[in-house]
């Protein structure tokens, strides 16, 4: 039988996953930013964002998830991804 504890231990290794992948993501913001330059881009590309979205939540709707959370989630990846690359390109807020 599985205790709590050892719930609690495997949710919190898919966390740490999790936490890594966000950070893999945001990583490649300088990629992005290249290439959006190379590509006369703006760096927050709508049709781009909504594509992405789109794509989460027809994934989101294959596995079973609440579409609205996960499209929120994606919306909050891609916020991070546009600042990333504006701090890269010296027009950001963050540290």
């Amino acid at each position: 039988m599985t205790t709590i504890k050892e719930v609690r231990a495997e949710i919190e290794k898919i966390d740490h996953e999790i936490i890594e992948l966000i950070h893999k993501r945001v990583g490649m913001a300088a990629k992005v930013l290249e290439a959006k330059k190379k590509e006369r881009i703006n760096i927050n590309d709508p049709s781009q964002n909504t594509v992405v979205q789109d794509r989460a939540v027809d994934a989101a709707t294959e596995k079973n998830l609440d579409t609205s959370s996960v499209k929120e989630i994606f919306e909050i990846l891609i916020r991070m991804s546009i600042e990333r690359q504006h701090e890269l390109s010296g027009e950001g807020n963050l540290p």
